[in-house]
């Protein structure tokens, strides 16, 4: 597919939705990108250095510097680059078309984005206006899409474009944090175009092979406004006055404004529409500096399986020569566990493709388990007759879900047992469920599996 060769250096900080853009449109063009790293590229710092303005005058990222000296800012300018000509549209109207979507998302969807999410995030004060006219905007947006989508699989053409990439990243975070079922539901031409692009392997090997959507609306989280807005709050000096005639004269200043001030008239009410108000350079750095949460894993002892390498093994190598005896080479019994689970209403479940949607809902929410974890789920069974099964490793010995409420969501529709792995039962059922052969419970064969790695 690629079309081009581009070797350079996009410069941001990680979680930037807007960089997104650029990184997806090099994976559909073949395009040669270097993300900047934590040691390369440190937010604040960096874009503040004489050297970065220099060659990038805003100081925002992302930021792209091309291997010719060529120098970009703005997320779409550097997406456009970094595009093939399928991406960026064959024709004139094409590329009218494109470029009219990636300006409705800058105009319309990002303002909604801002003033609906950043609170939650901590990130900006809740303001009920304006909160209330963004709900308002988003669901414009999400009718004016979903009525477009009803009879087309892209925004433009019959391929994904630009314009699909830039309206899915400006989306991203809303289908995270605002857009619950309910609105999914209400939107589903919209939903299934969002759906279809993020499953794409050019978008997850962006954004992970699972992005979380939203279960329910989240809420502005005061607490984290104001641990934020107190960790970025300039450091002052006070400076205590010892000459007498020096505070005398402060008070007579002070009396003198507060005169002033009661003669003052009241300033007219400014009216601004608060959704449009431009949201401050601050909000980068902020969504740079956020604490990372403790690891719920911090406390334990570091097994002897290394996890990484063992997920690369079994990707990359093959599974019953290779895969399957580095595991038992490696388990470590002592600080590592097994687990079978079932899900407990499968007289609930009817087509395969709909357990299917289940299971990737759950390792959606477990995305932050799998650095210590990994786990084999099943689909046995046919239309109307199905169940899950599976088999799970993780550190520890109890059930690792309870370690973080993020986990918790579903893991109390499946029953758990912890498997002992002395018994020569245990090697075969794990190893049957690493190959995917021989799968079969109740009566119900292996249909389809999904590995969280």
């Amino acid at each position: 597919m690629a079309t081009k060769q581009t070797i350079g250096t996009l410069y941001t900080y990680a979680g930037n939705y807007q960089a997104y853009k650029a990184q997806i449109a090099a994976q559909y063009s073949g395009a040669q990108l270097t993300v900047s790293g934590e040691g390369e590229f440190k937010m604040n710092e960096t874009n503040r250095s004489e050297a970065f303005l220099k060659k990038f005058p805003t100081g925002k990222v992302p930021a792209f510097e091309d291997n010719t000296g060529l120098y970009l800012f703005e997320a779409n300018a550097i997406a456009h680059y970094l595009s093939n000509d399928q991406l960026r549209g064959a024709t004139p109207v094409n590329q009218a078309e494109i470029l009219q979507w990636i300006e409705y998302g800058e105009r319309e969807i990002n303002p909604a984005t801002t003033t609906l999410v950043y609170p939650c995030m901590g990130i900006l004060q809740f303001n009920k206006n304006a909160h209330e006219h963004a709900k308002e905007r988003m669901g414009q947006v999400l009718q004016l899409l979903d009525n477009h989508l009803q009879t087309r699989t892209y925004l433009v053409g019959e391929r994904i474009t630009l314009a699909d990439i830039a309206i899915a990243c400006d989306l991203l975070l809303l289908f995270q944090w605002i857009i619950e079922p309910g609105m999914r539901n209400a939107h589903n031409h919209v939903t299934r175009w969002f759906v279809t692009l993020i499953n794409q392997k050019e978008f997850q090997a962006v954004l992970g092979n699972e992005v979380k959507l939203c279960e329910k609306t989240a809420q502005f989280d005061g607490k984290k406004y104001a641990e934020l807005n107190r960790q970025n709050q300039p450091t002052t000096t006070t400076t205590t006055l010892t000459n007498e005639g020096a505070q005398e004269g402060k008070k007579k200043k002070e009396k003198q404004k507060e005169k002033e001030k009661e003669n003052k008239p009241a300033p007219k009410e400014e009216v601004v529409d608060p959704v449009d108000v431009k949201i401050e350079d601050e909000t980068d750095e902020i969504l740079a500096d956020e604490p990372k949460q403790k690891d719920p894993f911090a406390d334990m002892p570091k097994p002897s399986l290394n996890m990484d390498e063992f997920k690369r093994v079994y990707s990359n190598q093959d599974t019953a020569t290779v895969a399957i005896p580095y595991f038992w080479d490696h388990f470590d019994k002592e600080n590592c566990s097994i687990w079978f689970c079932e899900y407990k209403y499968p007289e609930e479940l009817t087509q395969v493709f709909m357990t299917c949607n289940l299971v990737a809902g759950f390792f959606q929410r477990l995305d932050k388990l799998r650095k210590n974890a990994f786990g084999s789920m099943c689909v046995l069974g046919e239309n109307n007759n199905n169940t899950i099964t599976g088999i799970w490793v993780w550190r520890g010995q109890d059930l690792a879900f309870k370690l973080s409420p993020d986990w918790q969501v579903d893991y109390e529709s499946y029953d758990w047992k912890r498997l002992d792995i002395e018994n020569e039962q245990t090697k075969q059922l794990v190893n049957q469920y690493l190959l995917w052969e021989g799968v079969e419970h109740n009566g119900k064969k292996f249909n389809q599996g999904k590995i969280f790695k």
